[in-house]
């Protein structure tokens, strides 16, 4: 795992800004939607935000330490339930866990919330509900989370996204957005020279760094993921991705291949890559759209090995005809 020099690495200062000065005033809203990219920061951000708030109420307290450890009274947290989550099989190491592209947020959840609220404060004036990744509310859970946000309560609601046109439009009215903006290719570099040792960040020889920044989203955090996932290529794999490929035979082979070695996540994370290098060769945006259902495919598991065959034969013969 790339170890970075500071905990508060890729904290976005503008932001940090806007939020120092609720604290102060003291001016809370009931929600908050922090809406950016993946890895820009937003979920370090609340987490320093929810610190702050707590402190004013119990400056004395290990405030830091009790929401680290989820076990502050007064906070709730609340993720995707992910029972399809999968680890990689390279390493045991926690932080290697990976999502399985399944995970939701259920109602039960939500519910959890209004029993959470019913409760006085224990340390702090305000109770603070942090739901992480809320685009993946189900149905039943946008609709009770609505219900609940609409109610008088002592809670401080913040909702991170990456995708904020998946949220319902009433939730999003009810609450403040703040937004997170993706970095430029120039502020990644200079933010991964200020804060990673440059013996840290190896990556195949065989691929161009820009080409990584370019698959990152604008996110030095993703950049970092992608480039420890990208390291678990076979060369063959790299080799074979530097162009389209016209051959049936070497097409049915490959899949075949990236099938079998590599883990759905490691498969999408490849799929961002063929389309950054082949977009700067060929400028296909028919291309850029047939990868793009690939990863649909990918994520909604729908037989890999056929998925990747079917794409990649499509390419080729479109590409026979231009």
């Amino acid at each position: 795992m790339i170890e970075v020099k500071k905990n508060n690495f890729f904290l976005n200062k503008e932001v940090n800004t806007y939020l120092k000065n609720i604290i102060k005033n003291k001016s809370f809203a009931n929600g908050y939607i922090f809406y950016g990219a993946e890895g820009v920061g937003k979920r370090q951000t609340a987490l320093q935000f929810i610190k702050e708030i707590f402190k004013q109420s119990s400056p004395s307290e290990n405030v830091e330490e009790r929401i680290k450890n989820k076990n502050h009274p007064d906070f709730l947290i609340i993720e995707p339930d992910s029972p399809l989550a999968t680890k990689s099989t390279r390493s045991s190491d926690p932080k290697k866990t990976i999502k399985s592209g399944s995970e939701i947020i259920k109602i039960g959840q939500i519910r959890n919330i209004k029993t959470f609220l019913s409760q006085k404060s224990i340390n702090s004036e305000k109770k603070i509900v942090l739901i992480i990744d809320a685009h993946l509310l189900n149905e039943a859970a946008s609709n009770c989370l609505l219900k609940t946000l609409e109610e008088p309560s002592n809670g401080i609601f913040i909702l991170l996204t990456s995708k904020l046109n998946l949220l319902l439009d009433t939730i999003i009215s009810r609450c403040q957005i703040v937004r997170f903006r993706s970095f430029s290719s120039k502020q990644i570099k200079s933010i991964l020279k200020e804060n990673l040792d440059n013996d840290k960040l190896n990556f195949n020889s065989k691929l161009k760094f820009e080409d990584l920044i370019n698959t990152s989203n604008g996110s030095p955090n993703q950049l970092l993921k992608n480039i420890e996932i990208c390291n678990d290529f076979s060369d063959e794999i790299i080799i074979k991705m530097d162009s389209p490929i016209k051959n049936s035979l070497e097409i049915l082979e490959i899949s075949k291949s990236i099938s079998e070695k590599l883990e759905i996540v490691q498969q999408i994370c490849l799929v961002n890559l063929i389309q950054t290098i082949w977009w700067r060769k060929t400028n296909n945006i028919g291309l850029v759209k047939k990868l793009e259902n690939l990863k649909y495919l990918l994520r909604n598991n729908i037989q890999p090995r056929l998925a990747w065959e079917i794409t990649f034969l499509k390419i080729s013969m479109e590409d026979i005809l231009d």
